[in-house]
């Protein structure tokens, strides 16, 4: 689950600045980059630790 959820994050920060580079129509400031960026890596660790401990019980 979490890391179905970093990966819709982290697709909404890419096409942000994919649409910022190639047609300068960013949605998203600077400020909303770094915590969407913020938020995917987050949930990306969050999802790790999970596996970790699930594989070692």
């Amino acid at each position: 689950m979490f890391l179905a959820a970093s990966l819709v994050v982290f697709t909404i920060y890419f096409v942000n600045v994919a649409l910022g580079a190639f047609s300068n129509a960013a949605f998203v400031g600077d400020i909303g980059e770094m915590l969407i960026l913020f938020t995917s890596a987050i949930l990306f660790v969050v999802a790790i630790l999970q596996k970790e401990t699930a594989r070692k019980k």
